[in-house]
């Protein structure tokens, strides 16, 4: 196993960490995560804690990108592994945030959705022997998501003080990107999709 798809498999399990922290209900265990308040903000340091090793997640799902690009080591297992990596991490951050009423319910709805969508699509397309490039607009999605998520799991600060709703502001901008970026992926698979009816077939 190469070196980026080491980091791959870090990531998921980093990703079930993730999860995991969220998910336990601590205060059936006795254990209470320290709070503090910070220019009128209580924070939790369970968020910030998952924040901080949701941020090493993402920049690890950068970094083993460019080591396999770079160094030739793009195999299947990685394609794989990394969009494992990615639905876990984020799909499930995302999908736990909504239901502790965090964040709306309308943006996991509506990145799931797309992103079965675009999964199909590119599935479609690969079993015909094409590949539908990523999109820049998809890739402007992603650092979105990113960046929104990370500053909700910060409490949006340090912008929260100055009551500017950053984390909103990417995470708005990432859903609307990405149902823009699924239509152009369908769009971009639609010979696949419906293939036109040749002329034998026709007659």
């Amino acid at each position: 196993m190469n070196l980026p798809n080491k980091i791959t498999i870090a990531r998921i399990i980093l990703s079930l960490i993730i999860l995991i922290i969220l998910l336990i209900p601590w205060y059936s265990l006795g254990f209470v995560w320290p709070e503090y308040l910070v220019g009128g903000i209580i924070v939790n340091i369970k968020y910030v804690v998952v924040g901080i090793l949701f941020l090493v997640a993402s920049l690890s799902d950068t970094l083993d990108g460019y080591l396999a690009r770079k160094n030739n080591m793009v195999t299947d297992f990685g394609k794989v592994a990394d969009a494992i990596a990615d639905k876990i991490l984020v799909n499930g951050l995302l999908i736990i945030l909504a239901y502790e009423r965090i964040i709306s319910i309308i943006i996991p709805v509506v990145i799931i959705t797309r992103d079965i969508v675009v999964d199909s699509c590119k599935m479609l397309s690969g079993s015909k022997g094409k590949v539908v490039a990523a999109s820049v607009l998809g890739k402007l999605k992603t650092i979105c998501m990113m960046c929104g998520v990370t500053l909700v799991l910060f409490y949006n600060l340090p912008f929260e003080l100055i009551n500017l709703p950053l984390a909103d502001i990417f995470l708005i901008a990432a859903t609307i990107l990405s149902i823009v970026s699924g239509c152009q992926y369908y769009y971009n698979s639609k010979e696949f999709l419906f293939p036109k009816e040749t002329k034998a077939a026709k007659k």
